[in-house]
Order: C-alpha cells, then structure tokens, then sequence
C-alpha cells in the first residue's frame, strides 16, 4: 500500500453518537445537504476576499438573499430530489423492475428535470422520450421546481442530448462535480455500500463522462450508505476507499480524499485552509472539501456547512456535500431548526426522503 492509500486508510477520533435510525439520518442527510446548498447560493461565484467585502470577515454565517429569497436551493438540490424521485419510482414502477433497471429510473427522473429547466423544448423531450418518461413522475407537479437555479452546463447538454451516458459508453469527458452534490439519495437507498458505489457511479455517468466525476460520485454514494447504517466518518471513509481500490482510474479520486484526511489533522481551520483542496468545481475538489470540512467539524453541523461554504470556489456544492455528510452522521438533533424553518422546500424535502426510506423498506 503506498502512501496516499495508508494516509487514507488511518482512523481518525469520531465522538461516539447514540443510536439513531436510518430514516432520521436520510432526513438529516436531505436537510443537511440543502441547507449547506443554500448558505452557499448567494456566494457560489464570489472570491472569498468579496464574501468578506460583503458579510464580514466571518464570511457568510446565515441564509441570505439569492434568487430573490432567503434560503434559496439550487440546481443542486432540485437534482438530488430528482435523484431520489427516480430511485423511489423504480420501486414503485414495473417497467424499472430489476436492480440494473434502477439507473434509467433515475435517468428519467433527470429527464423530468430537465423538463422543468428547458421549458422551450418540453414538447420535443415528450416526443423524443414519451410522457411516463418526462412528465409522469412525483416532483414535475410542483411548480416551484419549475425555476432555474444556475444549472449545470454538463448536465444540460448531456440531457439534450437524448442518450444516457454509461460508465462504459462516456457521454463526455466532463469531470464536473454535477455527479457528486446529487447522489446521496443514492447511498440512503442502499444499505449494501458497494451496491451504493456501482449505481452511485451510474448515476452519475448518465451526465459525467471522465472516470473521475463518476467514481467520487461513487465513493460519496459508499460514504452515506455507511453513514446511514451509524458508521463513523472515518469508517465511513475508509470503508467507502476500500471499495474505490478495487476500480480503475481511481487515482484522482484517491488523492483527494487522502489530501482532506491529512488535511483534518492540522489545526485552525479556515476558508484559506480548505481552499488548499480547490475550488470544488470539478467532483474531486468538492468531495475532498466537503469531506474536509465534515471532519473537522464534528457534530457542529452549522460549523462545518459555514467552513464549507465561504471560499472562492463553488460554495454551494461543496455546502451540500458537506451538509449531507454531517447530517447521515449525527442526525436531525444537530440541524439549527431556524434554518430547517427558513429553507425552501423544506416540506417536500422531507416528505420525499421518507418516502424514499418506505420505498427501500429502510423506515425503521
């Protein structure tokens, strides 16, 4: 073992947390991942030097205004939903009966997303796909997802596009965090954490071509699943890399993850500290500063979605990954209620993520 995989591999100290169900843990995991998504909206194309101009030298500590309101998601969000939709209906839906059925669910839940963003060419997708595939799904009846929250080109074109992208067949050769910030429905699905890697690496190749964007999505997928079963984060982790080895291309990935473990172990976090990962716009820079910013801050959820969140990058995905990851480990408990109040959606959130707890039999 070389020593990017040993530095990965080492535990880390964890506070040992009471028990708690999986179902609480997917709606902390949901929550969590839109509230970080939404601290993160109004200053996801802003330096970290004009956060500070802006809000103070704290940065950006509470919602603020993006898209007109106070606790606004992004496409982030909308995408994770749909994510979770397209696992739900595959339970759900004859035609997706079969495990290797599950990803074209969740390709046509993207579908419907992008029904909702390309509103010019809903009549073309209708005929292209059919309406089960496009319109007959449980979130294109809320209007509020009908709004464009600066969706991912990546994403856009490959939907266009009228193929699936496979991890054998690439779609592109994009390396964009889309995959990542939407999969945790994926890992809160699937109790089987290498079961969770494999779709959790389909899904994401549906959209993201390069090796990379579909195997940290991949790795994000294992974390959760752990997470959700009461794994500690550095089990998690190690757990989630051990599966990551036995795949190719996996380098980039591997050094990431390993770069924020070592990272942790320094003291004085700080938004100059974390930006030693990226900027997160690409999946493995966002994995790596979601994961960072998770281990640092323990059970402090609003700690570590807040680190996560202010630095000259694309805050609002590296906020809802370090969001989810917070949220799978330490449950509701640890999630400021103001901001569970002031969220956007926050009914639909949670009616979909015990939904999806119902559906996989996982409502303990």
């Amino acid at each position: 073992m070389d020593t990017v995989e040993a530095n990965v591999m080492d535990t880390l100290l964890d506070n040992p947390q009471p028990s708690l169900t999986r179902s609480s843990r997917a709606l902390a995991c949901m929550l969590g991942g839109a509230i970080g998504d939404a601290l993160g909206a109004p200053v996801e194309f802003f330096s970290l030097d004009e956060i500070r101009r802006r809000y103070g030298d704290s940065g950006i500590s509470r919602f603020e205004k993006a898209y007109g309101r106070l606790g606004a998601i992004t496409d982030d969000t909308q995408m994770t939903l749909f994510t979770a939709e397209g696992l739900i209906l595959s339970n759900v839906r004859r035609e997706y009966a079969g495990e290797d059925l599950a990803v074209t669910a969740i390709y046509h839940a993207y579908l419907r997303w992008l029904y909702t963003q390309d509103t010019r060419s809903q009549a073309q997708l209708i005929h292209q796909h059919g309406t089960c595939s496009v319109i007959d799904g449980i979130l294109t009846g809320h209007r509020d997802l009908f709004v464009q929250r600066a969706p991912g080109h990546a994403c856009l074109s490959a939907l266009r596009s009228g193929k699936m992208g496979t991890v054998e067949l690439a779609i592109n050769d994009s390396k964009g965090c889309g995959g990542v910030m939407r999969v945790a429905p994926v890992g809160l699905a699937y109790a089987d954490a290498e079961k969770a890697f494999r779709l959790g690496c389909a899904s994401a190749a549906i959209t993201h071509g390069h090796p990379t964007g579909h195997l940290c999505a991949g790795l994000m997928a294992a974390l959760i699943s752990r997470l959700a079963g009461g794994a500690t984060l550095p089990d998690a982790i190690a757990d989630a890399t051990g599966i990551l080895m036995d795949y190719d291309s996996r380098e980039e990935c591997l050094k990431a993850v390993a770069a924020a473990v070592e990272l942790s172990h320094q003291q004085d976090p700080s938004p100059e500290r974390i930006e030693t990962l990226g900027a997160g716009w690409v999946a493995e820079e966002a994995l790596a500063m979601g994961i960072y910013a998770a281990l640092v801050a323990g059970a402090d959820f609003r700690r570590g979605v807040l680190l996560a969140v202010n630095h000259s990058g694309d805050s609002d995905s590296t906020g809802a990954i370090a969001g989810n990851i917070i949220g799978a480990r330490y449950g509701m408990d640890r999630i400021p209620a103001e901001w569970i109040a002031a969220l956007e959606m926050s009914a639909l959130i949670q009616e979909i993520a015990t939904d999806l707890m119902d559906q996989f039999g996982l409502n303990e």
